[in-house]
């Protein structure tokens, strides 16, 4: 019997992985790319899980001449002259409070594991002095230029970014420990700092004027994630694995999982990319569902939708100009750049003569856990509801449409009064929520040659185009879906249409009556 292959579950450290035998995806030939091409001092923004920590570590082994790790990986066979150099990995990732005290005993406990491990001993308490302090002390011992590496550097801002004078003096703080990388260029060999967004306002960015932003440079484009050809080429066996587990061939399991976890571009043009923590989990729980989602959404992409007043519908599709991609977060205005950088959203498409971006969500994973997280904002009892949504799903997908509306009517009276309820664009992003929790590919106020079709959705292979009134009936919305020939619209649509009116009823705070055709 074959031994079931060790995947690096949670594991971010390159020689744990190395020496465990646990699967890795060869990012090396990139490591050596950023390290003999790149500049000096480098940024590198990707959403959380996304692999960022995994590539400082492999970059701190290389650094410190850990050849023997590199053996079989494409940077064995490319470096010849092995160095080994200081290196300070300060890491941020683990850092989960919201005050100085408790960020500064963080970051000194760091400051002291190092201290032991080189042998060398810093007199300054001021935490970003002892930091140059400790890079000048290590330059002068070994003879030789430090590596400065700082992963997830803005963790601390981001777990307070809606707390107002908390948000402040964590981000001051936090430049007091940057500020030396200024005056280090001497003493330093190379730095990489990574993180999820870029703060215009955090001084390490102002002060490190050369500082190279590589987030979408096409070169790095996949120095984090796993592109396809990776997953052919190193994971075909956990494909066949998953294929058999599933009852599926090996391309319908790879187009399952590409639907879950894939479709990630952090430029244009540029491969495909899949979410690594998704795939990694999925292949070692021999299961497919959102591991991404579930690991924790970041409370301050939820918050920030709340006060924005985000519809969920809304999501599908953004424009942004390349400046979006770097404008600041500190305090959010456009919603583009935080759901961007957070993984959210997604590159889609790009316009060469407007130079403008199409962003959206990258993937059923993000679309089910983005609904999922939004979900409580409409219903007062959300497991309720998503029973109930499971029960519509089993009977859509028999074909029995009339028995998921009178579930449907059920879901409706776990919704609370809100005074968007007399609209049709309430009713609308509800339906949305609903559809988009079993899967399906739906889109909200569609346009036609003569009107604009409340909702339309796809799926198990059918066409079904709703319109929604409101204290009217439901034969007044079938007749509108008729008279103004919204399935033309949808002529090319290789699926059976099906036309759906329905009646909300604000008093009763549900559906009073439905037609379906087709």
């Amino acid at each position: 019997m074959e031994t079931k292959k060790r995947y690096p579950v949670d594991i971010q450290d390159f020689q744990e992985i190395r020496e465990g035998g646990y699967v890795y995806i060869d990012k090396t030939g990139y490591v050596y790319q950023l390290v003999k091409n790149g500049a000096k001092y480098n940024f590198l923004s990707r959403p959380r899980r996304f692999g960022k920590s995994m590539l400082v570590s492999t970059l701190k082994a290389y650094f410190e001449g850990r050849r023997e790790l590199f053996e079989g990986l494409a940077l064995g066979s490319l470096e010849k002259d092995w160095t080994s150099y200081p290196v300070i990995l300060l890491s941020l990732a683990g850092f989960k409070g919201d005050n100085i005290s408790t960020l500064k005993q963080y970051i000194e406990n760091q400051w002291d594991a190092y201290e032991e491990k080189y042998e060398v001993r810093t007199t300054k308490r001021d935490v970003g002095v002892r930091f140059a302090q400790l890079v000048n002390l290590l330059y002068k011992k070994f003879g030789q230029r430090v590596v400065v590496l700082i992963d997830e550097y803005d963790t601390p801002v981001l777990n307070v970014l809606h707390r107002g004078d908390k948000r402040e003096q964590i981000r001051d703080f936090m430049q007091s420990v940057y500020a030396p990388l200024k005056d280090l260029g001497p003493q330093l060999h190379f730095v990489l700092i990574t993180g999820i967004t870029k703060f215009s306002q955090l001084s390490i960015f102002s002060m490190l004027n050369n500082i190279s932003n590589i987030s979408m440079r096409k070169e790095y484009a996949a120095i984090c994630g796993i592109t396809p050809d990776e997953v052919n080429q190193q994971l075909s066996a956990s494909i066949e694995a998953m294929a058999s587990n599933y009852g599926l061939d090996y391309e319908a399991t790879i187009a399952e999982l590409r639907s879950y976890y894939d479709g990630y571009k952090f430029l244009w043009p540029s491969p495909d990319i899949f979410n690594p923590y998704s795939l990694i989990n999925c292949f070692d729980w021999e299961e497919i569902k959102p591991f991404w989602f579930e690991s924790g959404t970041p409370t301050f992409v939820v918050e920030t939708l709340k006060k924005h007043k985000v519809q969920p519908s809304q999501l599908e599709h953004f424009e942004a100009t390349p400046q979006d991609f770097d404008a600041p977060i500190d305090n959010v205005v456009r919603l583009v750049p935080l759901l961007y950088q957070s993984g959210y959203l997604t590159i889609k498409g790009y316009d060469k003569i407007t130079k403008r971006y199409l962003l959206e969500i990258p993937n059923k994973e993000v679309r089910l856990g983005l609904m999922n997280s939004l979900l409580p904002n409409y219903v007062e009892e959300p497991m309720l509801a998503r029973n109930i949504v499971a029960d519509m799903v089993v009977a859509i997908s028999k074909g029995d449409i009339d028995e998921a509306l009178k579930k449907m009517k059920v879901f409706f009276r776990t919704v609370p009064y809100c005074r968007g309820a007399r609209s049709e664009g309430h009713w609308q992003q509800m339906l949305y929520v609903i559809f988009s929790l079993f899967g399906a590919y739906a889109d909200v106020e569609v346009h036609t040659a003569d009107g604009r079709v409340d909702l339309a959705m796809i799926y198990c292979q059918k066409l079904y185009l709703w319109e929604i009134k409101i204290n009217g009936s439901a034969q007044t919305a079938i007749n509108q879906i008729d008279i103004k020939e919204y399935a033309e619209r949808f002529r090319h649509c290789p699926y059976p249409t099906v036309k759906i009116g329905i009646n909300f009823s604000v008093k009763q705070r549900t559906i009073t009556d439905w037609i379906i055709k087709g």
